[in-house]
């Protein structure tokens, strides 16, 4: 199953709901929001800096995530950024791909 990365930033409402919830029940809606699409999270760890949480995901595919993605942010709570991630084996694989590629203006 591809996995992804979200990346996660609170705007002061989903900040107001933190403090209210706590970080634990957040990470268990968190999973129960990746079982109900056929998924799961494989990790869930919260920061300080530009970004208030980090997740992986195992996810069924990218029309799934981008769902979660759309949702997530239009809920005015977070604004969160979905990064695919690619195993080594998948970059072997791309790195063998032959690339029919001109660079601009050459």
């Amino acid at each position: 199953m591809p996995k992804y990365l979200s990346r996660t930033s609170y705007t002061a409402e989903g900040l107001k709901g933190l403090l209210k919830e706590g970080g634990t029940k957040r990470k268990q809606a968190m999973e129960r929001l990746a079982e109900s699409l056929g998924g799961k999270l494989e990790a869930f760890y919260y920061a300080f800096g530009d970004d208030d949480l980090f997740a992986i995901w195992d996810m069924p595919d990218n029309v799934t995530v981008a769902a979660v993605s759309i949702m997530v942010n239009a809920s005015g709570t977070a604004n969160a950024k979905m990064t695919v991630l690619l195993t080594p084996e998948d970059v072997d694989k791309a790195v063998k791909t032959s690339v029919d590629f001109s660079p601009p203006g050459q």
